[in-house]
Order: C-alpha cells, then sequence, then structure tokens
C-alpha cells in the first residue's frame, strides 16, 4: 500500500506532475525508460526524502575518523569485554557501534551540516540507461529526515550535560546489551549492564538530587541511539573515506588490530 507524503503532492494526480507528458512519451520509447516512468509517477520528493551529504566532507570526516578510533579504543580497554568468548564480542560490536560511535559524536562535540545531493535529471538517465560504463550499484543514501533524527538525538544528549564518567558507564551500558541474540553468555552481560548502569547512577547522586528522574531521561534518550540506522551512520560520514567497503569489517579489524 502506497502511503502519500502529507508535506508535498507526491501523491497527487498525474495532471499535477511537472514534466508528465514529457515521461510518458518517452515511456512508449521502450521497456527501460517505461521503467523510469513509473519511477517518476512514485518517487517522493519531499523534504525530509531528498538525499543529502556533508558540506564539510574534509573535516567531518576527520573528526568522525577520530571519534570512530576512540570508540573502539574504549570497547579494547573495557576489561570485562575482553573476557567474553569472541563471538561474543563480536556481536556486541557489531550491533553496538553506531550507538556508541554517535555517543562520542555528542562527547566530542563534533557538529556538522549537510547538503542537498543533485542526482542526474530523470531526462539524463532515461537517455543514458545501460550505455555508461560499468554503472554504480544502487546503494542506499543518506536523507534529510534521518539526518535530522540523527541530529535530534545530539541534542537531547547535549542536553543532558554529561560529564567524561557517566559517559564512560552509558557507553558500557549501551555497549553490553543482553539483547542481542546469539549471545552465548547472555546472563553475564546482563550483569555487566547492570553494573554499569548502577555506576552511572552512583555517578549522578552528588549532583542531581533528582538522581531518579534524570537518569531516566539518559537512559531514554541512549535508546533513541539505536534507532538511528549504521547504514546512515555509514553513508554519511565514511562512505567519502572508504567507498563501498564494508564499515562493520573495518571496525572488526581495528578491534583486534595490535
Amino acid at each position: 500500500m502506497e502511503v502519500e507524503c502529507r508535506s508535498c503532492h507526491c501523491g497527487s494526480a498525474d495532471a499535477e506532475r511537472p514534466n508528465v507528458i514529457l515521461y510518458t512519451i518517452l515511456s512508449q520509447k521502450g521497456t527501460a525508460t517505461g521503467r523510469y516512468h513509473q519511477q517518476a509517477q512514485h518517487g517522493c520528493q519531499c523534504e525530509g526524502h531528498k538525499t543529502v551529504r556533508l558540506s564539510d566532507p574534509a573535516r567531518t570526516c576527520q573528526e568522525a575518523s577520530g571519534v570512530l578510533v576512540k570508540t573502539v579504543n574504549f570497547v579494547r580497554n573495557v576489561p570485562s569485554f575482553g573476557l567474553l568468548p569472541r563471538e561474543d564480542q563480536l556481536l556486541l560490536l557489531e550491533t553496538g557501534w553506531a550507538p556508541l560511535f554517535i555517543l562520542g559524536l555528542a562527547q566530542e562535540k563534533v557538529g556538522f551540516e549537510v547538503t542537498e545531493t543533485r542526482a542526474p535529471s530523470m531526462l539524463k538517465r532515461i537517455l543514458l540507461d545501460g550505455r555508461g560504463p560499468n554503472p554504480e550499484p544502487d546503494r542506499s543514501q543518506a536523507t534529510m529526515a534521518g539526518v535530522q533524527r540523527l541530529q535530534s538525538c545530539l541534542s537531547k544528549i547535549w542536553s543532558l550535560d554529561l560529564s567524561p564518567k557517566e559517559y564512560a558507564y552509558l557507553k558500557g551500558a549501551i555497549l553490553f546489551n543482553p539483547d542481542v541474540p546469539c549471545l552465548q553468555t547472555s546472563l553475564y552481560v546482563e550483569n555487566l549492564q547492570r553494573e554499569a548502569q548502577g555506576a552511572l547512577q552512583e555517578v549522578l547522586l552528588p549532583q542531581h538530587p533528582g538522581v531518579q528522574s534524570h537518569f531516566a531521561r539518559i537512559l531514554l534518550s541512549a535508546a533513541t541511539l539505536r534507532a538511528i540506522p549504521p547504514a546512515l551512520i555509514s553513508d554519511l560520514f565514511f562512505r567519502p573515506i572508504i567507498g563501498s567497503s564494508d564499515i562493520v569489517a573495518l571496525v572488526m579489524e581495528m578491534l583486534y588490530m595490535h
């Protein structure tokens, strides 16, 4: 079932779409152009679905790379993490590197701006369909809506004004996630998560009289980090550097690098 975008007219009638006559004429020339006609009919051009890229990739990607290195170093230097079976280590890092990285962005106060990605015009894509040498395979791209969710998460974390110790214990609570499927030591991981959360509460006590409500705010904000797709993080901050390489494989390699 198709969902119409309320902020635009993507789901309106054909007569209201620009260039629909051009698409109709071209679509009659072959099945390939017909496919593009269908894409033009169903593609959404509202603000949230526009693909974006970093406005200053040289600076931001360098800062992001530094945050990723610090994130992996943090994980490697947690003694209890090193005691886990290697398989569990890999599972926890595979599912946790993205929210840990976002926390790192917040801790390092890394801000960034994005600009809209200019895609080839529909007519150019139709005319060049299948003619270009080695066309790039389709891949996901960061959208404005995804970036706005990420920036909202960062703003919530910044509003908590966490200390370095609070960041460290919160990272521990995120890293040791007993809900990750196929863990061999899920009960042990659950205990480690409770220890990290307990240590975080103890650190909060002297500074926040209403420690329970503040603690709940921190955990709630941390939970939103898992809603940010790792693909968004990879496409936005690391695709300009590593290209089509697998960021998860790179993180694993960094973990066991001596």
